[in-house]
Order: C-alpha cells, then structure tokens, then sequence
C-alpha cells in the first residue's frame, strides 16, 4: 500500500454557522484518505442489528438522560484569531530550505474576532467545569449558560494540551453536576449517551454503543500527548467537544472530544477523553494549575508482525521499549531496550495508547509495577516515577525518532549508523563513538541531525544523507 497524507482538522461551531479548519499533514497508512475532526457533522444515531437485555428489548436509557442533561452546559467564547497573510514564505514549508539560503522576510499577520461554541460538564456543586482545551484555548471571554438558561462568566482553571482537557471555573453554588464512572469497566457493545450542544442546538442527547477503546488517532499536537480514547458510535457534532459521554446509570464515563470521517461530516466514529485519564487531569489542575506528569523515560513503539520477527518477540501484545532514557526511571529499575511492557500494576498492557493512559494517571513519587518481557521470560519490576522537565521533553522527542530512524536504517541494510550532529554556523563534529581510524567511506549511511534557531521558535530537522553509491 503506497503512503497517503493523513490530514487533521481541528474544528469548532462557530456562531456565524462557518466551521473553521486548521490543518496539519503527518503520515499515516489509512484505508482511505480519512479525515479526523473535532466533533464532526450530524448524522443518524446507529441502529443495532441485536436486540439486548430485559426480554429482547433495547435499555430503558431515559434516567441516565434525565440524570445527566442539567449537569452538562453550553459553553461560548470570544477570542481573537491571528493569520499570517502577505508574500515571503518559506516556498517548500521545508527547515533545510532556511538553513542554507536564510530566513526569508517573515508575513504580515492579521487578527480577526472569533465566536465559537462548544460543551462542558459540570462535575461539582460549586462551579467547577470540564471541557475540551480547544473549546477555550485562546479565549478572551467564556461564557457558560446552564441547562436552566442562567448565565456566568467563566475564568480558566488550567489546561492541558497533552489530553485535550481543561478546567474552567463559575461563581455558583447548589449546581447539578454528574458523578465519575469508571471508564476502564466499560466494555465493547455497552450503550452509552452522549450529551451536548451542537448547532447551539442546547441539551441534545444521542445514544450509541462503545466501539473500541485505547484507540489512538493521532489528532493531538502536544509534544507529550496522551491519546487512549473511548470509540462510540453516538452521533457528535460542531459544539457537541466537551461534552459528557455517560453509561446508562448517568455516570461520567468520558469527554467528547473528536470525529473520524472521509467527508468531515458525521459517518459513526466518535471519540472521547475516557474518565480515567480526565479525573487525574482536573484534580491536578485544581490543586497545581498545571498537570504533575510522571514519566517511565522510555522510548516505545507498536509491536507490528514484523517487528515480532525482527526481534524474536513472542508477543504482539504490549509496548517494545526502542530506548531507556539516561538517569530516567525506567534505567533506575533496570528496564533495557528491547524490553517489552505487558502490565502496569497489574493490568494488561496492550497497546502504547494503553501504556501512556495508565501511566498518566499518577504523578511523580509513585511507585508503580511494571511486567516486562526479556528473552521470552517475564519479569516484574518497582519503578517510582519521575517528572518530565522541558529539556527532557526534547530529548525525549529526539531519543524517539532517532531510535525509529535508525531502526529503519539497519532494517535496509546499514551495518552501522553514525549520528552526526551540525549545528548552524558551526563545523561537523564526529560522532563521539566513531574511532578516529574509521573514515566514512561511499555508500556509508549518515543520519544527521541539523538543529536550527529560528527567531522565536526551535526546531529540530532530521534527513537521512547518503554518502556515494547506494
């Protein structure tokens, strides 16, 4: 199958009924060429071809509804957007293009209001309220109008780009709000609500089953993103994010937060924050204003079949450790590339999404039980989780695609690989563990990274050269 460009659009309801779209590529294998919204389009709810529970008959969903629908608030905001218009871009969106024939002059930018629209839910007598971080990201007013149709000004808690989560705040008391579920007990077929506000169209309630769930779909971009979402097929749509996905006792299962459509218009895939991941976020926002984000230190991939076979793996299940980040908490506790995770305190692991969710529920100073797979033998070791600082992060991102690189390297055939770093106005330094006899020869493979400072920003590039005769 030829790689096609997976194309991401963030969305939200706008008063003006235009939807906006800020698009983004990364590669990706889908079936088709699909696209990943924010709360897409309206469609039919789905019908079950199986009739389930109490006598043949479909679950009396009415209490839940009920139940839920004051706790769930229309949230409006007024912000301002900024776009960048003019001549003078970078023709080819490419670093390697102002690395060697200079920055060229920069765009004027333009700013414009912007109304949009979105959902919340109400998760504590005394104002306290959950939506998603794109929903308010950015705004300058936030105004929540409660299912009864009062209306407050809401002030940001905290935000959290990493799992699309933020915490806003009203001056109430004596408010309905929904009480938490558990969202690691749901299971595939279960009927679930989705409430919202879509079209401003206020406290609409949909119904659907759980499709999947740890689904990863590669719509966020924080650098260290958090994606394990609940997949239904409960109809979503503009305004519906932020949202409550709820069981059918009315608990708080998950945050609506995103759609998987080929047309951007509604076709069955809806995804939200499961409850697991949003009940940890809110409670450190709360407390600190920021989320304490603990950290194994590991660089992990998708164990695939031919990665099974490459590394003699007797498992599919699980999360392959490419690398051990140094002085991090996994290499304290002696976990080593090539590693395999399979549980976390006792709980399967398989997938990375599954991973990231359970380990981002703790923060750091917690001890947690990691289940590993070395040499086709388990072996359970005590971790105590560490933080991630900034520079971490870096090295973090730079540590997984310099692994992924040079997996690919070796997989085409490369004896050896050698890092070359080259930093902008400076010589080519060698690599630290090349011997000063070996010379790089044609034909060699050089991976080279080339960190360039921009004005206000950095960024790093990475290219795979070829030396002579491949």
């Amino acid at each position: 199958m030829s790689k096609k460009n997976f194309v991401i659009i963030a969305i939200v309801f706008f008063t003006t009924g235009v939807v906006l779209g800020a698009t983004v590529m990364n590669d990706r294998h889908p079936d088709e060429n699909e696209t990943f919204v924010f709360e897409g389009q309206q469609a039919a709810p789905a019908i079950l071809a199986a009739n389930i529970g109490n006598g043949g008959k479909y679950p009396d969903l009415t209490q839940a509804a009920e139940n839920s629908v004051n706790g769930v608030v229309h949230v409006k905001i007024t912000g301002v957007e900024r776009r960048e218009m003019g001549m003078g871009t970078n023709p080819f969106n490419d670093p390697f293009f102002e690395f060697f024939f200079g920055q060229p002059q920069r765009p004027r930018v333009q700013e414009r209001p912007v109304y949009a629209s979105g959902s919340g839910v109400i998760i504590s007598n005394d104002g306290y309220i959950v939506t998603n971080n794109h929903v308010i990201n950015n705004a300058n007013e936030i105004e929540v109008t409660l299912n009864d149709k009062r209306t407050f000004t809401a002030t940001v808690v905290g935000q959290d780009p990493n799992t699309d989560i933020a915490l806003i705040k009203i001056d109430a008391k004596d408010l309905t709000s929904i009480p938490f579920g558990n969202s690691d007990n749901l299971r595939v077929g279960e009927w679930v609500l989705a409430i919202g506000n879509p079209f401003n169209l206020t406290s609409t309630v949909t119904a659907g089953i759980i499709s999947a769930k740890a689904r990863s779909i590669n719509i966020l971009n924080a650098e260290m993103k958090i994606e394990s979402f609940i997949q239904t097929d409960a109809a979503v749509n503009p305004g519906n994010s932020g949202g409550a996905l709820v069981n059918t006792l009315g608990e708080l299962v998950g945050i609506n937060t995103a759609i998987a459509s080929q047309t951007g218009s509604y076709t069955g895939y809806s995804f939200a924050v499961p409850v697991s991941i949003v009940s940890k976020v809110v409670t450190d926002l709360k407390q600190f204003g920021e989320v304490q984000r603990a950290v194994l230190g590991v660089s992990i991939s998708e164990i695939t079949d031919e990665l099974a076979k490459e590394k003699n793996l007797n498992t599919l299940k699980g999360a392959y450790v490419q690398a051990v980040g140094e002085n991090s908490a996994a290499e304290a506790a002696g976990i080593k590339e090539g590693d395999v995770i399979t549980e976390v305190n006792g709980e399967n692991v398989r997938s990375v999404a599954e991973l990231q969710e359970k380990i981002g529920r703790f923060r750091p100073g917690d001890k947690v039980s990691v289940t590993i797979v070395r040499e086709g033998k388990d072996k359970k070791v005590e971790i105590v989780l560490k933080m991630i600082t900034k520079g971490q992060v870096q090295e973090r991102k730079e540590n997984d695609l310099q692994a992924a690189a040079s997996h690919e390297l070796h997989r085409l055939g490369a004896q050896w690989v050698i890092n070359v770093q080259v930093t902008s106005g400076s010589r080519t330094n060698p690599h630290p563990h090349l011997s000063s006899d070996r010379l790089i020869q044609p034909g060699d493979l050089v991976f080279t990274d080339i960190d360039i400072l921009h004005t206000g920003y950095h960024t790093c590039v990475y290219r795979t050269l070829c030396c002579g005769n491949f």
